[in-house]
């Protein structure tokens, strides 16, 4: 039984139920952008709006962590076999 993926989930291992690769760059642009968007919103004194994108940032950086748990698991399945960024 695969561990890579939630139970009862669509996908396999040949075929992902979501785009790992592209997932983790996608949440990375956030985290960024969402960084320097609470920076500068706290440094324009915009408080609430800094806030907002502070927790964005928390968001995008649990879902690097799930992303990474999957990613490690698909690896330990597959070991050897390299993805591309849309798989």
């Amino acid at each position: 039984m695969t561990r890579s993926q939630p139970r009862r989930a669509r996908g396999t291992v040949g075929h992902a139920y979501s785009a790992l690769n592209m997932r983790a760059l996608l949440a990375l642009f956030g985290l960024v952008s969402m960084t320097v968007f609470a920076a500068l919103a706290f440094r324009a004194d915009v408080a609430w709006l800094g806030v907002v994108c502070a927790l964005l940032a928390v968001v995008a950086v649990v879902d690097l962590v799930v992303i990474q748990r999957r990613r490690a698991a698909r690896h330990r399945e597959e070991p050897g076999v390299r993805h591309s960024l849309f798989e």
